[in-house]
């Protein structure tokens, strides 16, 4: 048995219990994968984050959500960086993280915003059958008609890709009831994570737009804030020419009916960025067992 320091951190978030938790694990060069998604199960976070050496950047992270490894999660690493900067074992500056979609800039300013590049976008619109998309979300189909002649639904993606559907109004996105079966299935169709709503509605004023997430796929009912979705928007956005002056940076609201509320700022010109801060919530040690455990780590 060894013991491993492990953080509960709060991405895009300014006070704890708030934002999007992820799992920090700050030493996991020794861990196996067995024993990272175990540590994630036991969690039972949307992502834990688990930081190893890279000969190719600055460091490696590893992301596992509670029932696999997943390529990206802007919200663990936002979540990472914040406790290494706190910490002290990072300085602000320029930096490079290694994940398994190649490696990404991050940047950490004076007062600990971080802020890291994600993958080069893709985008692909679809024609999707309303009727079936409103009744996976709980949501009346003509609040997704009524936009989608503007705001075309689509698959985007900066790293993980994710089914982005535009809602007329605040009221119906806040009364989805989605059906995780259904969203399950429908993402799958089109290879996505899980699926993105939004809407121009907001609750706050600078804000840009107010989303939701769902991803059952990966063990995650509803995201409270979720990183990679809004970087894959941000760029959707400007693909589909939403503003008539693009803004140079915008800010995404989500996580306020899940009494989380978050805030990503995004950026989408040359690169997608998306900044934010964390703070920590819980920090402790785990226990964990040996890799011949094996009855132990698949449970």
């Amino acid at each position: 048995m060894d013991t491993r320091r492990a953080l509960l951190v709060d991405a895009f978030a300014t006070e704890p219990l708030a934002g999007n938790a992820a799992g920090v694990v700050p030493e996991a060069d020794d861990l196996s994968d067995a024993q990272m998604q175990a540590i994630a199960r036991e969690l039972a976070v949307s992502e834990t984050a688990f930081v190893r050496s890279s000969a190719t950047a600055d460091r490696r992270l590893r992301y596992f959500s509670p029932t696999q490894e997943v390529d990206l999660c802007g919200h663990a690493t936002i979540a990472a960086h914040a406790h290494l900067h706190d910490s002290g074992a990072i300085d602000p500056g320029e930096g490079t993280v290694g994940t398994n979609v190649g490696v990404l800039d991050v940047e950490i300013e004076a007062d600990g915003t971080i802020w890291m590049s994600q993958d080069r976008p893709t985008i692909e619109r679809i024609s999707p059958d309303y009727n079936r998309l409103g009744a996976a979300l709980g949501i009346d189909p003509a609040a997704l008609r009524d936009v989608g002649a503007d705001a075309p639904i689509a698959v985007a993606s900066t790293g993980l890709p994710f089914l982005l559907v535009p809602v007329n109004f605040l009221e119906n996105l806040s009364q989805a009831s989605p059906a995780a079966g259904a969203i399950e299935e429908l993402a799958g169709e089109y290879g996505a994570a899980g699926v993105y709503a939004f809407t121009f509605d907001t609750l706050e004023g600078d804000a840009t737009l107010h989303a939701r997430a769902f991803a059952p796929s990966l063990g995650i009912a509803e995201d409270p804030v979720t990183g990679t979705a809004a970087g894959a928007c941000g760029a959707y956005l400007r693909e589909v020419g939403a503003f008539d002056d693009f803004p140079a940076e915008m800010v995404f609201e989500q996580g306020h009916f899940l009494d989380r509320p978050g805030r990503i700022r995004v950026k989408a010109t040359t690169e997608v960025r998306i900044g934010g801060r964390g703070v920590t919530s819980l920090d402790g040690t785990f226990t964990v067992p040996d890799d011949e455990d094996d009855d132990i780590l698949e449970a």
